[in-house]
């Protein structure tokens, strides 16, 4: 039986369960290379790997999920909140997303990788500057007229109520 066989034979509950399943692994991976540079070189070189390593990711993520969709090269405020729900964390992680006027509002209501690093002990992860690179490079391949702002994300937390908060503002 070849993969696709496999993946046939499954149920939609089943599939269902292996997409978290794959999301859990995908980040758990991402944190592990994170965690083996940060022990060995510490915080400020893994951060550095983190930017570059997002700053090229979040831009292949975000062609594959607006191929998918079958999103026009203008996509909007409304294009973004559909390719935001279809992150491969996106299914893991409790989101809101809100649209007012020309802005779209995205928040993390929670954060695997702050509740596992806080599990282990560990100091959070300061991904600001990696969640500025993230965010505004994904919304800028969704559609070039966005404009990203942090509205709150560690280490510069102005919102207690979530782990994270980005604000889109689509640019006419």
């Amino acid at each position: 039986m070849n993969n696709e066989e496999t993946l046939s034979a499954l149920t939609k509950e089943e599939l269902m369960e292996l997409i978290e399943i794959y999301s859990k692994n995908w980040l758990a991976m991402d944190g592990v290379w994170f965690q083996s540079i940060e022990r060995k070189l510490g915080m400020d070189e893994a951060m550095y790997h983190d930017e570059e390593a997002w700053r090229r990711f979040t831009v292949i993520e975000a062609k594959r999920i607006k191929k998918f969709l079958h999103l026009e090269e203008q996509a909007g405020l409304e294009g973004l909140a559909k390719a935001l729900r279809l992150r491969f964390y996106a299914n893991i992680n409790k989101d809101a997303v809100e649209i007012e006027g020309n802005t779209l509002t995205y928040t993390a209501m929670d954060c695997r990788v702050q509740t596992a690093r806080s599990r282990k002990g560990m100091p959070f992860h300061p991904c600001k500057s990696v969640g500025i690179i993230e965010y505004r490079e994904f919304a800028k391949v969704i559609d070039p007229r966005f404009t990203c702002q942090c509205v709150s994300c560690y280490p510069d937390i102005t919102d207690e109520t979530c782990c994270c908060k980005w604000k889109f503002t689509l640019e006419e």
